[in-house]
């Protein structure tokens, strides 16, 4: 924790480089693939691997495998979900962890995850020194240790790009150790070996225990995402491909060595691959010394990585964050991870400290699924992930992780929660989260009562916004689709309430509003239209929306967007025009729809959703965003969203265009483009008869009209409605205007500890 400051302020979404000066520029190959294969196909695969075999069998070894892999299967769809979603920045699975479930828990998974890579550079030199030992059993084993560390730093000091680049060769190793053990075990084997087994002498799910260390290697790539160009296409694609890759090998060798030697030849020889390989130790020890090393260095990248992320939260000292003006590395964190690395060699034996450094990767797994468990069953409209994972497998993914934990070691496990619950509980207490916005916001939302009283202690953030309406009719008879479009903007993931608004005194009504609230509900129960009802007395109708607007809503969910049928009264909407300005003030958005009676069979129809794009971010984000919900609803889940624009030069179109191809895949909505150049034979109004005559739906921007010009606007709107289908106005009012589809923009405001 950084004593030294009093405010904490997150770091960006941004994929940040370690040095303003130097770009990210690690791709999925070299970035994710190669340190997260080379750490899967590590020290379990080649000095393990028999001894499993030779305790299960062959058709045990291989349910091991397939349970082992489909837990990390699963937490990788789940880091890639969160990956594809926002922009992911130094720090890996802090980062990730941190910007979902906020800074208390991130710190609690990433102040162990750092000690944890530190430690696991200790582990894997021992592992090395002892390696080392079947050529040179003289070989001393702490000076080697220290060696390796002291080998392994220097090469991380030059950089990660030389470091990675230096895993390439040891790749191909690990490749030729693997093809001199298919060959030496075609040529030498015998199937019946097969069919031999012995008493297992431990049960399945000690060895299962032993075996799942060897499919643990998937944050490696992710600790190194401020360094990669794409973070959100290259950890999916690098780790998803490493794991793959992994399985089907893990599937492979297992059958080979089953056929290579009998149960107590794998049982009793750890080296049993040098044996029946093709060239023996010449192949197979320098791909077991390179997986190893690999493993180290990419353990000695990741720390320093971790610690620097949390440095830029304040979670650690500031001086973790410096990096290096030529190789753009964290030198201070790595100093520290080495200074770690070598003073855990004086633990001597480290088995007990491995059993908890294994704990806390995986809780890093465990969370990982739930952050994406929780992003997904909140509903949130800013969880658009590339790819997708349903939310009963990533919960899965979660319980699994916590159940291999207990069954590797229930102690270790209890040691390593106990540390994380600590941290989580001192964090909770010191972090202030008056400006920070995460996925808790989304649960509390879906689970209303239980946590309306800790949602309005989290802030109003553009990744928690979601459209909650208020629906203002005469009369809820006759605007019954009016509403019923105020649920689909919504679908199902905000609150939509329909309001009648009742002119007079409320002395002098002779309407009980409370019976009249409950006609309305049942209306709209009958109608299958989930919404709430509500009656309000105004003096007029043009201050009563203004009025019933602010003291509507609940703790924590206010109505932030209100949505009025289009009247035939040229001065009914002039009136409503002029309440822009006011709900401007109050950041309250505004749609006016225009309703076109839907033909029979058009829920059977291909739907087609158009965009008219004025040039202006100000309410086109909106427009994406109400069109998009829209489309999710089952009655519209055959839809085409398309975004036209007219511009008035090839000049405008073009920058228009550039606009739009950059703004769609960015916020991972569907949607065409088509950008005309205005013709002077046609006006606007004709060019979109033109084009959207056949639309369902047309979204068009609604201006703020200046003081006085009211019902010159009003003139304008109705003319533009007449003879469109169904058309809604739509005015951007909210707090986050221009940003609506942004999540990756956090708040920068100063945080306390």
């Amino acid at each position: 924790m950084n004593s030294q400051s009093d405010n904490l302020q997150p770091q960006t979404d941004t994929p940040t480089p370690v040095n303003s000066e130097k770009k990210p520029n690690l791709g999925a190959f070299v970035g994710v693939f190669t340190p997260t294969i080379l750490t899967i196909l590590g020290v379990i695969m080649y000095l393990r691997f028999g001894w499993v075999v030779g305790q299960m069998g062959l058709y045990k070894t291989l349910l091991i495998v397939i349970i082992a892999s489909s837990i990390t299967l699963v937490t990788s769809f789940s880091l890639s979900a969160i990956a594809t979603n926002s922009r992911v920045g130094v720090g890996g699975a802090y980062f990730m962890i941190s910007r979902s479930l906020g800074l208390d828990f991130g710190g609690a998974i990433g102040l162990p995850l750092f000690l944890s890579q530190a430690l696991s550079v200790t582990l894997y030199a021992f592992g090395l020194a002892e390696s080392l030992r079947f050529v040179w059993p003289a070989t001393p084993l702490l000076p080697t240790t220290f060696v390796i560390i002291l080998a392994v730093a220097a090469l991380a000091w030059r950089g990660a790009d030389i470091a990675l680049k230096a895993q390439l060769p040891i790749m191909v190793m690990i490749g030729l150790s693997l093809l001199a053990l298919t060959g030496g075990a075609l040529s030498h084997g015998n199937s019946a070996n097969i069919a031999n087994q012995l008493a297992p002498e431990y049960g399945f799910w000690v060895v299962f225990a032993v075996f799942f260390p060897a499919v643990t290697g998937i944050m490696a790539g992710l600790s190194l995402s401020g360094d990669l160009k794409d973070p959100k296409t290259a950890i999916s694609r690098g780790t998803l491909g490493a794991i793959l890759c992994g399985v089907v090998i893990y599937l492979i060798v297992p059958i080979l060595l089953a056929y290579s030697g009998s149960p107590a030849e794998l049982k009793a020889d750890p080296m049993f691959w040098t044996k029946v390989s093709f060239l023996g130790p010449w192949l197979i020890l320098p791909g077991l010394w390179g997986a190893i090393f690999s493993s180290a260095v990419g353990s000695m990248l990741g720390a320093p990585r971790t610690l620097q992320a949390l440095a830029r939260d304040h979670l650690a000292p500031t001086l973790f964050d410096k990096v290096d003006p030529d190789s753009g590395e964290p030198l201070w964190g790595i100093a520290l991870t080495l200074g770690i690395a070598l003073t855990a060699v004086f633990l001597g034996g480290l088995n007990s400290v491995a059993q908890v450094v294994t704990m806390f990767f995986l809780t890093v797994y465990g969370t990982t699924n739930l952050v994406a468990t929780l992003e997904k069953v909140s509903r949130n409209p800013a969880w658009r992930p590339t790819i997708d994972i349903p939310w009963h497998l990533s919960l899965a993914g979660a319980f699994s992780c916590f159940a291999v934990m207990a069954l590797i070691n229930a102690t270790a496990s209890l040691v390593a929660i106990t540390v994380e619950v600590a941290i989580w509980l001192y964090l909770k207490h010191k972090i202030n989260r008056e400006t920070w916005g995460d996925v808790w916001r989304d649960v509390y939302v879906a689970l209303i009562r239980w946590a309306l009283v800790k949602l309005v202690q989290r802030p109003m953030t553009a990744r928690n916004w979601r459209p909650h309406l208020l629906v203002f009719v005469s009369d809820i008879n006759k605007r019954l689709d009016l509403v019923r479009f105020g649920t689909w903007f919504t679908e199902n993931r905000g609150i939509v309430t329909a309001c009648e608004l009742i002119v007079g005194d409320v002395l002098d009504v002779e309407i009980d509003t409370e019976a009249r609230q409950e006609q309305i509900r049942l209306i709209l129960q009958d109608a299958d239209i989930s919404a709430f009802s509500e009656v309000n007395v105004v003096h007029d109708i043009e201050r009563g929306v203004i009025a019933v607007t602010q003291a509507s809503g609940i703790a924590g969910i206010p109505n932030n967007t209100i949505l009025l049928g289009m009247p035939d009264d040229l001065q009914r909407l002039t009136a409503f025009l002029k309440l822009i300005q006011r709900l401007e003030i109050i950041n309250r958005s505004m749609i006016i729809g225009s309703l076109v009676p839907r033909l029979p069979g058009w829920e059977k129809s291909r739907k087609n959703i158009h965009i008219w794009w004025g040039g202006l971010q100000r309410n086109g984000d909106l427009m994406l965003l109400l069109a998009y919900l829209l489309s999710q609803n089952p009655e519209w889940h055959d839809t085409t969203i398309r975004v036209l624009s007219i511009a008035s030069n090839k000049l405008m179109h073009d920058k228009t265009e550039k606009i739009l191809n950059h703004l769609i895949p960015e916020i991972r909505i569907k949607a065409e483009i088509e950008i005309m150049i205005r013709d002077d034979e046609f006006s606007i109004k004709e060019l979109m008869m033109l084009k959207s005559s056949e639309a369902d739906i047309v979204f068009l921007g609604l201006a703020t009209p200046e003081e006085g010009e009211e019902e010159e606007h009003a003139k304008r709107l109705l003319a533009m409605a007449e003879g469109l289908p169904t058309c809604f106005f739509v005015h951007n009012g909210s707090l986050f205007i221009g940003d609506l589809l942004s999540s990756e923009n956090e708040s920068q405001a100063t945080k306390k500890i």
